[in-house]
C-alpha cells in the first residue's frame, strides 16, 4: 500500500487516541513513513500540523461532551490532554468563543472542527509543468524561526519574520549580489510545526562574515542571528507557480498537487532533506511581479 493511502490509517489511529496519548511514531509507522516525513506531508496536504489537528479535534469533542453529557469540566480537561481547568478553560474560550461551563447552556453555540479522512476517488486531470534536477550538496546563509500553530497562526508569524528581518534581507541580497530573488527553507518537521529560514544564496568564502558586524549607512545590523543552511546532494522535483502579482494561493495549490498527486503517481515520495522556495520578482510593463519555485527533495521507492 502506498504511502498516501497510510495516512488514511494513521488519521484513523489518531482519532481512535484523541481521549488519551497519541503516540504520533505510532502514527508515522501506520504511514509507512519516519515521524518528520509523515509530519511534512501530513501538514502539506492539510494545511494543518499534527498537532494543531490533535488540539482542535480534541476540544471539538470536550465542547459536544460538555453540551450533551453530564461531566464534570475537570473531568472532560483531564480527559483531553489539559493539566488545569483554567488552561482548558482558555483554550476552550478561544476556540468555541464561550467559556466551558457556558457549554451547558440551552442553545449554546459551539464550533465543530471535523476529523479528516482520505478516500480513493477520481482526481486529477489537471496538467502540472515540472522538471527533475539532481543537486550537489551547498550550503546557504539564513534567518531561522519555528513556524507553529494554525494555517492562520503561521501566516501572521512569517508576515512578522519577514517584516523583522528587512534589513538582514537587504544584506543577504547584497552578499549573494541578487536583489531580485529570495529564498525560503523548510525543514525539521515535527508535530507542532516546522523551521523556516530567510536565506540567500551566499557565497562560500562569505558564509562566516555574518560573524562580524555588518555597517548600512550609520547603522550597523546585528546579524548574529544569521546561520548555515545545509542543504544534501540529491534530486528535485522543480514546480513553478504562475507569473502575477500575488501567487501564494497558487504556491499552496501546486505543492499540494506536487505531493498528493504528482509523487505516488510518479512512483516518489518525499527524501529526508530541505524544502526550497525560490520567489523571483520582475518588471512587466506595469506591475512588479513574481513567481515561485519548488524545490521539493525527492527519491524514487
Amino acid at each position: 500500500m502506498d504511502w498516501i493511502s497510510g495516512i488514511g490509517q494513521a488519521i484513523a489511529y489518531i482519532e481512535a487516541h484523541l481521549a488519551d496519548e497519541v503516540d504520533f511514531a505510532e502514527a508515522a509507522r501506520r504511514s509507512y513513513s519516519s515521524p518528520s516525513h509523515f509530519a511534512r506531508v501530513f501538514s502539506i496536504l492539510c494545511g494543518y500540523t499534527l498537532g494543531e489537528y490533535v488540539r482542535l479535534r480534541r476540544l471539538t469533542l470536550a465542547g459536544a461532551e460538555l453540551a450533551h453529557g453530564d461531566a464534570l469540566v475537570i473531568d472532560v480537561a483531564l480527559k483531553y490532554g489539559y493539566d488545569s481547568p483554567d488552561s482548558f478553560a482558555k483554550a476552550f474560550r478561544a476556540f468555541h468563543g464561550i467559556s466551558p461551563s457556558d457549554a451547558r447552556r440551552s442553545g449554546a453555540v459551539l464550533k465543530s472542527f471535523s476529523p479528516l479522512s482520505f478516500k480513493i476517488s477520481l482526481e486529477g486531470g489537471t496538467i502540472m509543468d515540472y522538471r527533475i534536477e539532481e543537486k550537489k550538496a551547498f550550503r546557504m546563509l539564513g534567518y531561522k524561526r519555528r513556524f507553529t500553530g494554525s494555517p492562520a497562526d503561521r501566516a501572521q508569524q512569517e508576515a512578522d519574520f519577514f517584516v523583522g528581518t528587512r534589513l538582514g534581507q537587504f544584506l543577504l541580497a547584497g552578499m549573494q549580489h541578487d536583489a531580485d530573488t529570495q529564498f525560503g527553507v523548510l525543514t525539521n518537521y515535527g508535530e507542532d510545526g516546522y523551521d523556516y529560514y530567510i536565506a540567500g544564496m551566499v557565497p562560500d568564502d562569505l558564509i562566516d562574515v555574518y560573524r562580524e558586524p555588518q555597517y548600512v549607512g550609520d547603522e550597523v545590523a546585528d546579524l548574529v542571528g544569521l546561520e548555515p543552511v545545509e542543504i544534501p546532494a540529491g534530486r528535485w522535483l522543480v514546480c513553478e507557480t504562475k507569473r502575477c502579482q500575488h501567487p501564494t494561493n497558487d504556491f499552496l495549490t501546486l505543492r499540494r498537487e506536487a505531493v498528493g498527486s504528482w509523487l505516488p503517481s510518479a512512483g516518489y515520495a518525499l527524501r529526508d532533506a530541505p524544502e526550497i522556495e525560490v520567489v523571483h520578482w520582475f518588471n512587466d510593463d506595469r506591475y512588479l511581479q513574481r513567481y515561485i519555485e519548488i524545490w521539493l527533495p525527492i527519491e524514487k521507492i
